[in-house]
This record gives C-alpha cells, structure tokens and sequence, in this order.
C-alpha cells in the first residue's frame, strides 16, 4: 500500500450520498420493454430476484418466444419465464461481458451443466435498451447442494473438473485475472484513499492489512508456479442449484449459474469455497472434491497453499465491494452494518486471524 493525500471520509453507517443513482430509472416499464424488443414479450408480470451487483428479474411471458423450445415448460397452464440480467453500468465492458457469455456457451456445447444466455433478437446475447445493457437467461430451478453428503462432493468434483478442462483450452484476453494486485492492493488502497477506515482505527488496520499481503505473498511463493484458466471465479453453494436426479431421463444433479465474476486464476479459486470446518473435515470433504475432479482434470496440490491466501483476498476485496457501491440504495439497505465502527473492528480482528491462519500447513490430502 502506498501513501495518499487524505480523503474526505463517509458518514458513518447511515444514508448514500445524494443524487439518482443509474438504476433508479430501472422501472418495471424499462425492463418489460426491453424484453419486448428483444424479442421475449412479458405478459406484465415480473419479480426480482436476490442480486446486489446487477438487478435480476424473473419475467413472465405472455407466449414462447420464436425459437425457444428450451423454454417450454412440462406442466399445462404454467406460464413460461425468463431470467433477465441488467449488468451494473460501467463495472465491464461490452467486450468483457460478451468473452463471459462465450465461455458459458462453450461449457454448454459440451453438455456441461451450465446456464447460458439466450440469443436475442438481432442477433447476439447482449442487448442494450434505456441506457443499460442486459442479457436474458432460461429460468432454471433447484436448491443449494448438501456438501455435507461425500457423493455430492464428488459429483460436484467431476464437474468442476470437466469445466476446468475446458477453461485450460484458452484464455481470457478482455476479462482480468485474480491476483494480489486486483483482490489485494489496489482494494487496499482505495479504501485508504477514499476515507472508509476510521481515523483511530486507521493505523491498526493498514499495519495488519499490510501483514495481511505479506501473507498472501508468501503463500504464493510456497505455491510455486501456479497455472491460471478460465473460471467460474464465485464458485460457492448459492451459485450451483440442485435438482433430484431421475435416472431415466438421464437428469438432475448440480448446475452452475452467475458467471458475472468469472475470470483467469488458480483453480483451487473454484474449490475452496465448497469446504469448511476444522482442517481434518476439510481434507476430507477436498479429497471427496478431488476424487471426481481428477477423473477430467489434473489438480496441483501445491495449490492448497493458497486456500487461506485467497480467502483473505476475498476479505479484502468485499470491503471495497460494498464500499465502492455504497450511493447504490440497495447496499445501505442490505448492509446497514457496513462502515460502522464496529464493523472496522471485526475487520481488524478478522485479519488478524487470517494471517495465523495462511502461517499453517495446508490440509493434508
């Protein structure tokens, strides 16, 4: 971290500046509209959905769309829907967005179990209309998977490694990797520069910050030479629903869906969110992972080095996350506790843990 001129400081807690902010002008009119000439007519329903970095809507149609038998639905009566995602302005540009959505269509070319976006009319899967660009997804249902169950794991494991099989074959030229550079300094520092940290917390928390880095410098170096592909890249249970599996119709089981933070990075980026408890359930629910990811894809266990790195990293990076979206209204709503004194205190604590923690062994496999 680098020193900065200092910066006027947020209000503790409380309201977001004043002024519009861009999705306010995000009305149920714009979104039925913008389907309409995509070529997805609604039937005047919709319902939004849980998502704080685009705004997510389930729309009802009033009739299947040209082209779209993979929308139709199994029961009579039922009206069909769609998933339709408005992406955050200026968080990625067209070219960022459109190489996600290619990536997602070349998982599901090869029958992977993924959720991809429709083609829209005109061609394309990224649209634009009132100032925002979005895309329109097929409406897929399921629950959270049980990772306590060891079959789950593994079946989660094959997939994951078939994906990263694929995610091997190229790289990502618009969309950025995740490093310590994007999830460590850079939040770090805008933090610091645009006035978050509390003034009297401000020295404990740069000093175990910077600790916090060191950490993650190191166990990188004890990671080695480490290979980056193409991830899903927020590869944790609410981004993979489940359905029941029925044997005869050859369905069920996990699918992956949000690949909006998708990027290049270790693969264990995509596994270590998947597994918790004390290091001996962790071993055993990775080896369970591995079981299944290794009969598609080969996996460096030096890798495991980085399990605690990249969750500090993950730490850092949400902090700024919030902050940076903070005149965003529905992030004082969803995160009153943010910016509060309490809440740099628990950082500070946090930290703390974390760099004991990237000081010890991986687990063991």
């Amino acid at each position: 971290m680098t020193e900065k001129p200092p910066a006027t400081r947020p209000a503790e807690g409380g309201s977001p500046p004043a002024g519009p902010h861009p999705y306010t002008g995000l009305t149920p009119d714009v979104v039925l509209d913008a389907l309409d000439g995509a070529g997805f007519h609604g039937d005047g329903r919709l319902l939004s959905l849980n998502s704080y970095e685009n705004r997510v809507y389930q729309v009802w149609l009033d009739g299947p769309p040209a082209g779209a038998a993979a929308l139709r639905q199994t029961r009579p009566g039922v009206a069909e829907s769609v998933v339709a995602k408005f992406y955050r302005p200026e968080r990625w540009t067209d070219a960022q967005i459109e190489e996600e959505h290619a990536f997602v269509a070349e998982l599901a070319a090869r029958e992977l179990p993924v959720v991809a976006p429709l083609a829209l009319d005109g061609g394309g899967t990224l649209a634009r209309h009132g100032g925002f660009r979005f895309a329109v997804y097929p409406r897929r249902g399921g629950r959270a998977p049980e990772l306590e169950d060891r079959e789950t794991l593994k079946w989660m494991g094959r997939f994951l490694g078939r994906i990263h099989a694929v995610g091997a074959l190229h790289t990502f030229a618009a969309r950025p990797e995740l490093d310590i550079e994007n999830f460590g300094y850079e939040p770090c520092d805008w933090l610091l520069d645009n006035g978050f940290i509390p003034e009297d917390l401000e020295d404990a928390w740069t000093s175990i910050a910077q600790q916090a880095l060191e950490g993650i410098e190191g166990c990188f170096e004890r990671a080695g030479e480490v290979v980056r592909l193409r991830l899903h890249g927020d590869c944790h249970a609410g981004n993979v629903l489940w359905t029941e599996r029925d044997e005869k119709a050859n369905t069920g089981g996990p699918h992956f869906v949000d690949f909006d933070d998708a990027r290049m990075g270790p693969a264990i980026q995509d596994l270590w969110m998947l597994v918790s408890g004390q290091q001996e359930v962790m071993a055993r629910q990775f080896r369970d992972l591995l079981t299944g990811y290794e009969a598609f894809h080969d996996f460096n266990l030096a890798e495991l080095h980085l399990i605690e790195a990249l969750r500090t990293l993950r730490l850092l990076h949400y902090s700024a996350w919030i902050a940076r979206r903070w005149e965003d209204p529905a992030f004082p709503a969803a995160f009153p506790w943010f910016n509060t004194q309490r809440y740099w205190q628990d950082r500070v604590l946090e930290l703390r843990e974390q760099v004991a923690l990237m000081e010890e062994p991986p687990p063991r496999i």
